[in-house]
């Protein structure tokens, strides 16, 4: 795939406003990023807008993000560095997805998930966010995912996840790179109880965790708590906000699953929903969180740009009070 060099006024306003947005205090060295689900969404054909991986990187450089995560139809190897480096941007991550069933991983993931490593290797990438699949018997259960009958993983499909997992970090870290586990709604690790049961089953030197805000309010925890709870484990920031009704129905049933949740847009911009960005801020300030924070969205109803520049310029906003606050102790 050929993506054209960016005309220089993108490349000279994304490096204004990166300026422009900046900021000082303990989180000063954490760095932005975008995830291009919001253009085309992975998961849901119906949902692909179509955009080019050439509009998709011009509107993140624009709009003031430091990197993004490896897109649908993204270039690879050298000619994604090449692409990233005339916008300014890094390659943050490239999302690795783990098909299983309640006995666990199936025979084809390790090799599935290596395949998303070699992408991360070959594009220069830092974090390998590693999630399993979703499924449509946990679908069904998101955000509810508690509920007596909801299909969980069997001890033995426990032992297999871990097992794979322990297999990639290996790898992961030998090639040079950094690996995050990514709880998502939908999925087989998605309540703060299953989150925990992997905590405990594998050590904090050979799986840190993404902790996508967004999809630990839906799998019904807290993520100022879960923060707090595992510390320096958290190595990597999806930041979500999510959409008051649609989880409401979630929970009470009437919207019928995950898949129909992010249909109506149950992930929404940043700050239009029930997240607390500036409690999360504030505990990973605390530490001086110095990772990614990336801003993802599904989908959205305004143009994927607009809900871009949006989410950047709330978080902005959302950091200077944090520093403000941290001064002011």
């Amino acid at each position: 795939m050929t993506v054209a060099s960016p005309p220089p006024a993108i490349v000279e306003q994304g490096a204004r406003l990166r300026r422009a947005l900046a900021v000082d205090g303990p989180l000063a060295a954490a760095r932005t990023g975008m995830v291009p689900i919001l253009w085309n969404n992975v998961d849901m054909p119906e949902l692909r807008l179509g955009a080019s991986a050439e509009t998709i990187l011009d509107d993140i450089a624009r709009t003031g993000y430091d990197g993004c995560q490896l897109g649908l139809g993204f270039p690879e190897g050298d000619a994604l560095r090449g692409v990233l480096a005339a916008r300014d941007l890094r390659l943050a991550e490239v999302y690795a997805s783990i098909p299983a069933s309640i006995d666990g991983p199936t025979p084809e993931a390790l090799a599935d998930v290596r395949a998303r490593l070699r992408l991360l290797v070959a594009g220069g990438g830092e974090v390998l966010c590693v999630a399993f699949d979703g499924s449509p018997d946990r679908d069904a259960s998101a955000g509810r995912a508690d509920d007596p009958g909801t299909p969980r993983l069997t001890d033995a499909g426990w032992a297999r996840t871990i097992e794979l997992l322990e297999t990639i970090s290996d790898e992961t870290r030998a090639a040079g790179a950094r690996i995050a586990f990514h709880p998502h709604a939908g999925t087989y690790v998605e309540t703060p109880g299953e989150v925990e049961r992997l905590a405990a089953s594998i050590g904090a030197d050979a799986l840190a965790f993404c902790l996508d805000v967004g999809h630990h309010t839906v799998g019904g925890g807290d993520p100022v708590e879960a923060l707090r709870r595992y510390g320096e484990r958290v190595t990597h920031v999806h930041l979500k906000d999510v959409d008051r009704e649609v989880l409401a129905g979630l929970r009470a049933g009437t919207v019928g699953g995950f898949g129909a949740g992010v249909r109506s847009r149950l992930f929404t911009e940043l700050g239009a929903g029930v997240l607390d960005l500036d409690a999360i801020l504030a505990v990973l300030a605390e530490r001086r969180y110095a990772g990614w924070l990336m801003v993802e969205q599904d989908s959205g109803w305004p143009p994927p740009a607009e809900s871009a520049a949006i989410g950047r310029r709330v978080l902005a906003a959302a950091l200077r009070r944090v520093s403000a606050a941290s001064r002011a102790r």
